[in-house]
């Protein structure tokens, strides 16, 4: 495949703000509000009988908002601009990411089934996939991404997904989708991919042949951390008629098979729906996500630049270094920035602590792309209950620290962490620990 054409070039005529800030003008509010109207309803009335029954039968030309659990039309004109931006066939908005994966994957798998994936995971995406599933009687089949070879060995004719982070939270390894999608292509496989650390105005999933695009909108999508919510993205590009449970599906009207199931059956069965002020919150978001997601994703390049250079740290990740073995393909996939997060490893957990609890300005927090800048010790939080086997098997080190890079001043971030890396390495020499190099 070829490098992505920039979502500017990809239209004749609007650009990705553009397109936001106007797509709904194809969907206007009774009253010409500027604003989506914020839906705070359980339920919905109907002027009579037939009417309402029409209406939970999904007959066709009838209004479809019965009940918020179902749909509602905030977070209907969310997901229709969603759809705008990125391209999809279909869009399901959901409470958070993690509701996405669940969702999708309990759509598509059934005892017996079984996934194929990365350990290399966010920990809730590892733990569902590990522990979750497997008492539902699904196999989740581990294999290292870059490892073709062993993709190609795992896939079987129960195999119903093969799913894997875009860039590993918190690893920062990229997905070569140009050499697994082939692939999967080949077999017959759908590829999902969560795309949460790159948002769509500068990654392009349709492009790079994603057939499912699960997203975690908490982060960049909700504009500063003011809402949890998650999407599935359904491109309309894979055949499910091999997919056991899909296959039953007789009529999906406008959706596709996948679609349907999660329309009409998992998610009211679940019940993770988004509420009506997190979809306005996330409306709001998605009308600065470019100019936020752009300073940030500049700002983590040079903080990334600006580690390197400081003898008192060990190694630095981020996929658009120099340094980076990601690097050349981090430049095909994506038009600007791989992401505005970064990890960098000390000497010791101890010199991890210290540095943290230095830090003035930069927040200790588990979210990733707050307008803040956020830091955290992933083998201590979010890894923190694994086993050391485990942990070990997902690349989870203690000498790790991950930075989610905010919209404060880079100089004010770059004399944060220089105060605190001397200030922490000074303590740790007080204490007898060592210096941090």
């Amino acid at each position: 495949m070829e490098k992505q054409v920039k979502k500017e070039e990809q239209s004749a005529s609007l650009g990705f703000t553009t397109t936001i800030l106007n797509s709904d003008k194809n969907h206007p509010d009774v009253h010409q509000s500027m604003n989506t109207p914020i839906y705070r309803s359980a339920a919905y009335g109907f002027p009579h009988s037939e009417a309402i029954a029409a209406a939970f039968q999904n007959r066709e030309n009838i209004p479809s908002h019965t009940y918020s659990r179902i749909s509602n039309p905030t977070v209907e004109a969310l997901e229709n601009k969603v759809k705008a931006i990125s391209g999809a066939k279909d869009v399901m908005m959901l409470s958070s990411g993690m509701a996405a994966i669940s969702n999708t994957f309990m759509a598509l798998a059934y005892a017996g089934s079984n996934i194929v994936t990365s350990p290399h995971l966010f920990g809730n995406s590892f733990s569902f996939f590990q522990f979750t599933l497997a008492e539902f009687g699904v196999e989740v089949r581990f294999v290292d991404s870059d490892d073709l070879a062993a993709i190609e060995a795992a896939i079987d004719e129960n195999t119903v997904a093969f799913f894997c982070e875009l860039v590993t939270n918190p690893h920062l390894e990229i997905a070569d989708l140009t050499k697994i999608k082939p692939l999967l292509a080949c077999k017959k496989v759908p590829l999902i991919v969560d795309t949460t650390v790159v948002p769509w105005c500068d990654f392009d999933a349709k492009v790079w042949g994603i057939d499912i695009e699960v997203v975690s909108t908490t982060k960049y999508i909700s504009g500063g951390a003011t809402s949890v919510g998650g999407a599935i993205l359904d491109y309309g590009t894979f055949d499910w008629s091999a997919n056991q449970r899909l296959a039953k599906v007789a009529d999906p009207g406008p959706f596709s098979a996948f679609m349907f199931k999660i329309k009409r059956e998992i998610a009211r069965n679940f019940g993770a729906c988004l509420d009506a002020d997190s979809a306005y919150a996330q409306i709001m978001g998605l009308e600065t996500l470019k100019l936020r997601y752009h300073r940030m994703g500049e700002s983590a390049y040079q903080l990334a630049q600006f580690l390197e250079q400081e003898n008192r740290v060990i190694s630095v990740n981020y996929p658009k270094l120099q340094s980076s073995p990601y690097k050349e393909l981090s430049d095909r996939l994506f038009n600007n920035y791989p992401g505005a997060m970064l990890t960098f490893n000390l000497a010791s957990k101890a010199a991890c602590f210290q540095l943290m609890d230095a830090l003035k300005i930069i927040r200790r927090a588990t979210n990733l792309f707050d307008n803040r800048t956020l830091i955290i010790h992933p083998e201590s939080t979010i890894y923190g209950t694994f086993s050391p086997e485990l942990k070990k098997l997902m690349g989870i080190d203690e000498t790790l620290l991950r930075l989610s890079v905010g919209l404060e001043e880079l100089e004010d971030l770059k004399n944060d962490l220089c105060a605190a890396l001397a200030l922490s390495a000074a303590r740790l020499s007080i204490r007898g620990l060592g210096e941090l190099s």
